[in-house]
């Protein structure tokens, strides 16, 4: 499963404890979230849809290996583009 949480985590300036702890839930779980080794609970994906104001599928999508790849090109791009 893909997701933009850390994109939207990150647009917000909220880091991964102070986000984790909103949650219920640890840093550790927020940073396994980000890099796609854990996939949330129903519960919990109603929490984090909840807090970034969104839908579930805006957050979390099915299919990420073939959006992966573009959705990390493009976060790569915009990394660049804020360091200049």
């Amino acid at each position: 499963m893909f997701n933009k949480l850390e994109e939207l985590r990150k647009e917000r300036n909220i880091s991964q404890q102070d986000f984790a702890q909103h949650l219920g839930v640890t840093r550790q779980t927020i940073s396994s979230l980000e890099n796609g080794r854990y996939n949330p609970s129903i519960l919990l994906a109603i929490k984090v849809a909840r807090y970034f104001n969104k839908n579930v599928e805006d957050i979390f999508l099915y299919g990420g290996r073939q959006k992966l790849p573009r959705f990390k090109i493009i976060m790569a791009l915009k990394n660049i583009a804020l360091r200049q």
